[in-house]
């Protein structure tokens, strides 16, 4: 008479499929939200990248003006090639500069102001810069 060797049971075998294909569908769902955030911040830093052309010297007299990078950096560059300039004409942003915030130091202490700048680039992923002016103590 042969023995019988121990073996997995069917119940058993299908608990542990059960329990590989819940770990392996919350892995996966971690890995797409995680894509999706990568996805999101790189989108982000490269118009971060592009929105560092509008942030010229003159950005504060285009407020409530949708701008391309060609029509700021026209001013400051010679820009002759024809592909570079078509790329930089797609680019654009509306401009939004609300009122300036002016910060001065408590009258009985002594310590420079300052005047700051809030600009509002808005676009598909909008950003928000500020400029800071110190002045004499």
């Amino acid at each position: 008479m042969k023995t019988l060797r121990p073996a997995f049971t069917i119940i058993e075998i299908l608990v542990s499929v059960i329990i590989l294909s819940f770990a392996i569908i919350f892995v996966l769902k971690i890995h797409t939200d995680n894509r999706e955030q990568i996805i999101y911040i790189s989108e982000r830093n490269k118009l971060s990248l592009q929105d560092s052309l509008y942030l010229s010297t003159n950005i504060m007299r285009y407020h409530k003006d949708n701008k391309t990078a060609y029509e700021i950096l026209e001013k400051f560059f010679k820009i002759k090639e024809f592909e570079s300039r078509e790329i930089l004409k797609k680019t654009s942003r509306d401009i939004f500069i609300p009122e300036e915030i002016i910060i001065t130091p408590p009258p009985d202490q002594p310590g420079p102001s300052a005047i700051v700048n809030e600009i509002m680039l808005k676009d598909q992923h909008s950003s928000i810069y500020y400029r800071f002016k110190l002045e004499s103590f």
